[in-house]
């Protein structure tokens, strides 16, 4: 059996799809559905069976999973609103869960793959190498996800089976829906166009010019790709940069949404006064430790995936079906 924590949010059911595509339907989904709009995530997707987080977690805590046969964990699941203020909430779901399932998995020896996130790297002042002194966090989230990172580093060296995180960059693709206004700028300016018939970028602030700020922008099933190749290497152990290792500017992005429609109108509005000062106007993975495992699988260029990301949401409102594959 596989299972796959967030199984029912945005990357944990790409990664359930991946499966599928391999022919893998024992998978347990474990979530929490007070968001019922997730569903639709998984609807398309084959599973064994599906659990709510917490009732997993005692579960898990009351031994019941001790001689269950498990392959390999992913996860996914994790508190990720950068704006949720409530600590002891942020801590719970997002450390003292991880560490318990992966001491879990320490003791089965179960390949256990987490998600971390690039928030770690702070303003980015510092770079974004998987190194402590450019890891600076500026929210709750950020912390909670670094405090775990920092723990698991206790254990790289001695676990007997495999343990590796993901600091995913900025993520987009299907099945995000259920993120609201944290979905992705590509989701955001195909509904701008599809309600106005145009795009709508920032004005220039700080040192870039009208929509030149850049992100280490990557396709979901890139990120898929990157951890399937890991958990076909149990060897690999430590924390990597889950990002493409090049930057794009907001710019590119819309252009190729703009090229999608075949018509359209990029408009720049004021730069918010309450984002100056807070604003990351550059992120870029560094790639050279993931390079370093192995990794070969490339990334898709942008304008491919962020055009064929379109057609998902324009056929199927941005969920996979079993017609579109």
């Amino acid at each position: 059996m596989i299972i796959v924590t967030g199984g029912a949010g945005f990357i944990g059911s790409n990664i359930v799809k991946g499966l599928n595509e391999q022919g893998r339907t024992d998978i347990l989904i474990v979530d929490n559905l007070t968001n019922m709009v997730k569903f639709k995530n998984i609807q398309g997707l084959q599973a064994l069976d599906y659990m709510d987080k917490n009732e997993f977690f005692q579960a898990l805590e009351a031994g019941r999973f001790d001689n269950t046969p498990i392959d390999v964990i992913f996860h996914e699941g994790a508190c990720s609103d950068t704006m949720e203020y409530n600590g002891k909430y942020m801590m719970d779901n997002n450390f003292h869960y991880t560490k318990t399932l992966m001491h879990f998995a320490l003791k089965r020896k179960i390949q256990f793959l987490y998600a971390s996130s690039a928030s770690t790297y702070g303003s980015g002042t510092h770079g974004f190498k998987e190194h402590p002194e450019c890891e600076e966090a500026l929210n709750v989230y950020a912390f909670s996800k670094l405090f775990f990172d920092n723990y698991a580093r206790r254990y790289f060296d001695k676990a007997e089976s495999q343990i590796a995180g993901f600091r995913y960059f900025n993520v987009f693709g299907p099945q995000e829906n259920h993120k609201g206004k944290m979905a992705s700028m590509v989701m955001q300016m195909f509904n701008q166009w599809k309600k106005e018939g145009k795009v709508k970028l920032f004005e220039g602030y700080g040192d870039y010019g009208p929509g030149e700020q850049t992100r280490d922008f990557i396709y979901v099933k890139d990120v898929v790709k990157v951890l399937f190749y890991f958990w076909k290497h149990p060897e690999l152990k430590g924390i990597f940069n889950c990002g493409t290792g090049r930057a794009h500017q907001f710019n590119d992005m819309a252009h190729a949404v703009l090229e999608y429609f075949g018509k359209g109108e990029l408009v720049y509005i004021p730069f918010p006064e309450v984002l100056k000062g807070k604003y990351q106007s550059y992120t870029q993975a560094d790639t050279t430790k993931l390079m370093a495992a192995g990794y070969d699988g490339g990334f898709t260029d942008f304008s491919t995936a962020v055009k064929e990301y379109c057609a998902v949401l324009d056929k199927t409102g941005g969920y996979y079906t079993k017609d579109l594959k």
